[in-house]
């Protein structure tokens, strides 16, 4: 299943792709892929895949302005109680943007998370009291 309404893009001036963001939606039904540590009835809320903007399109407001489309998607179209990520510890400028500009936060920590071995922090943003 896939959730082209929650999924956005970003174009320069000339139509090219210079940022986008990945998300789904994901809820206690049975027929979700959820880890089997992961079973436990959840309500609905939206998962961020991936987000990235191109490196010299990067501090001008794009991965915000993407966030919070998806975001507002997450809730309009699909009820979306939360929205959750995962993040490298040591992705210093996306925690602050996660945490200080969208106001996620730390839900916990997945030791080894990365196929390096390097942690990921768990972080989510309550959407249904913003």
């Amino acid at each position: 299943m896939t959730w082209p309404q929650i999924s956005y893009v970003a174009e320069d001036h000339k139509g090219r792709i210079v940022g986008y963001v990945l998300a789904k939606i994901k809820s206690d039904d049975p027929s979700d892929d959820q880890d089997e540590k992961d079973k436990k009835a959840q309500p609905v809320h939206g998962h961020v895949n991936s987000i990235s903007v191109l490196r010299s399109y990067r501090r001008l407001g794009l991965a915000k302005k993407l966030m919070l489309l998806s975001q507002e998607a997450m809730l309009s179209v699909y009820k979306a109680q939360y929205v959750s990520l995962h993040v490298r510890k040591s992705n210093k400028a996306a925690i602050g943007l996660y945490r200080d500009t969208l106001g996620f936060e730390v839900a916990s920590v997945e030791k080894k998370y990365y196929g390096d071995g390097e942690d990921a922090l768990s972080m989510r943003l309550n959407l249904t009291t913003k």
